[in-house]
């Protein structure tokens, strides 16, 4: 070990620029502003239950791709993410390249909603949702961005309906759902899902978001809040910081029937490698997504490990398919600088290709 050599009026230099940035950052706290939740206007262009379609607000001079997109987000977290901050906006950065971005809101599920299934969900409201934005702009097909689980909702969908997807891209989504490096997996083998839903009904997005934040704890949970102290001097860091904490700790609550069949079709059974996933009556066959499929996954993704995406590659029957890297995690693909600057714009071009 290296000797501690902090001389005394270094030590109590430290000190007192800690004490300086703690004092500037209390006074910043107190004139923070509410902080709002997605930067980008948009309006809504339906409504069903809970569930909101928006339609995002292109730049004027941008020349858009006549088939639109939609974005499917998981139903764990509030969607903005894709859409955190003006300087760091996925959705932003996929209007720039040229795309026409829808994005389904899931909503807030309460007791009425614990027995909606994943039928409900895919065959329900996301099959409507995809035939909002079809009428609208009179195509037969569309395409679709899945996020993490809304990927998994994405393959699923356009297993049963190819008939209305024209591109695919998948983001962070789970395919292979035990892989070896996956912790969040290995803790969910042996929950007995039907005696938790059976017992409280929905599923409490607190408990929910305390698991993911125990996956890595120490810089989760302590860490960064020892770190804050270096942005709490600059308002417009701050800002982003406390955007950040707010999406974190915003986790809706899980429909129950939905909750119990993704854990043990996904998570327990494997169901897209080992099959037997039923939704609506119908086997989910990744066979049967014959379109272009785009699969981005994060090489360092704690949640869905780089794996567990790549596993997609043999699994569709797609002649199209590409995958895309980005060397950062599972919230930094949405949020970095690097990110924006490299995936919007790869999924832009590549659906141009391709429209």
């Amino acid at each position: 070990m290296q000797p501690f050599n902090l001389r005394p009026d270094q030590l109590a230099e430290e000190m007192l620029d800690y004490s300086r940035k703690l004092g500037k950052g209390c006074q910043n706290l107190m004139n923070a502003e509410k902080i709002d939740t997605g930067v980008t206007p948009k309006v809504e262009v339906y409504a069903e239950d809970k569930l909101r379609l928006y339609r995002y607000e292109a730049p004027a001079e941008v020349v858009q791709n006549k088939v639109p997109t939609l974005i499917v987000y998981a139903l764990v977290n509030r969607p903005y993410m894709t859409d955190l901050q003006e300087n760091r906006s996925t959705v932003a950065n996929l209007l720039a390249a040229g795309q026409d971005v829808y994005l389904i809101d899931w909503g807030y599920p309460d007791e009425a909603d614990r027995s909606l299934t994943m039928d409900d969900y895919i065959n329900g409201y996301m099959d409507r949702c995809v035939d909002v934005v079809r009428k609208r702009h009179k195509l037969d097909k569309i395409n679709i961005l899945g996020i993490c689980q809304g990927g998994s909702f994405s393959l699923c969908y356009t297993s049963l309906h190819p008939d209305k997807v024209e591109n695919l891209v998948t983001m962070v989504t789970p395919v292979d759902f035990k892989t070896p490096d996956n912790m969040l997996s290995a803790w969910a083998q042996d929950i007995d899902v039907d005696m938790m839903i059976d017992t409280i009904g929905n599923v409490p997005g607190e408990l929910l978001n305390w698991t993911f934040l125990s996956l890595k704890p120490f810089s989760l949970t302590g860490q960064k809040y020892l770190s804050m102290v270096d942005v709490l001097e600059d308002e417009e860091k701050l800002k982003n910081f406390l955007r950040m904490e707010k999406w974190i700790f915003d986790s809706p609550d899980q429909a129950g029937e939905t909750f119990r069949q993704f854990i043990k079709d996904f998570y327990q059974n494997n169901g897209f490698l080992n099959g037997g996933v039923q939704i609506g009556g119908r086997t989910i066959d990744l066979k049967n997504i014959t379109c272009p499929v785009l699969n981005i996954y994060a090489e360092q993704d704690h949640l869905v490990p780089p794996d567990a995406s790549r596993a997609l590659r043999d699994l569709t029957g797609s002649r199209d398919y590409t995958e895309l890297s980005f060397p950062g995690g599972h919230i930094g693909i949405y949020v970095s600088g690097k990110a924006q600057k490299q995936v919007p714009p790869a999924i832009g071009k590549w659906l141009d290709e391709r429209s």
